[in-house]
């Protein structure tokens, strides 16, 4: 059975999850890893991926850690080319949002989460604070362009993994407190998303 390793406070956790979901594919997920308990620190985690973050899975003897490069791997395994189509533009128009979503959109909002909702003691300058903010509502704003023009989900009219990794991300700026930008196009799609069984437990305001 499929081993998932890491604490579902990381949104990058959360993905898989997720993708787990809606692929139907059964797994044991030890969710202390990344807690006290369990530091990624430890040796036996760091055999597993030397980066020391989660998440990482085990499956049939292959270890692999990056969350988008997991999420692909599950949709190919258990063939949902509903995910992750299988013609070359319509797989880089998922891959593109997906890629967009781990730099541009992750590194907006970095510091205004840690500081806001994680309260870590690394984040206090309130400059950079508001600096952070106001990149996240640049780029959400971007997306919600996007969406204007998209046909219903991120790469069009069938959703896929872009919408999982997403999703995650932009719920993340609705549960921050900080001014929003008015995104109405984002407002529809988020409720469409969790209006899905496999992302309720992920899009949930418990789990920014």
């Amino acid at each position: 059975m499929l081993r998932l390793l890491g604490s579902t406070r990381s949104i990058n956790v959360r993905k898989v999850l997720w993708t787990l979901a809606e692929v139907g594919a059964p797994f044991a997920h030890e969710a202390d890893w990344g807690m006290p308990a369990r530091p990624l620190s430890a040796p036996e985690f760091k055999a597993l991926n030397p980066n020391a973050m989660v998440p990482v899975i085990e499956d049939d003897g292959i270890v692999l850690w990056e969350s988008n490069t997991i999420c692909r791997y599950l949709a190919a395994k258990y063939n949902r080319i509903d995910l992750l189509p299988t013609s070359a533009t319509a797989r880089a128009k998922v891959e593109m949002w997906m890629d967009w979503q781990a730099t541009d959109l992750n590194t907006a909002w970095r510091y205004a989460f840690m500081a806001l909702v994680r309260q870590h003691s690394n984040y206090r300058d309130a400059t950079e604070v508001a600096a952070s903010a106001a990149r996240w509502n640049e780029v959400m704003m971007r997306l919600d362009a996007h969406l204007a023009r998209a046909n219903q989900y991120a790469a069009g009219a069938q959703f896929t993994l872009a919408d999982i990794v997403l999703g995650l991300s932009a719920h993340r700026w609705e549960m921050t407190p900080i001014a929003h930008a008015n995104l109405p196009h984002v407002k529809v799609w988020l409720a469409n998303l969790r209006a899905r069984a496999a992302a309720a437990p992920y899009l949930d305001p418990r789990t920014p």
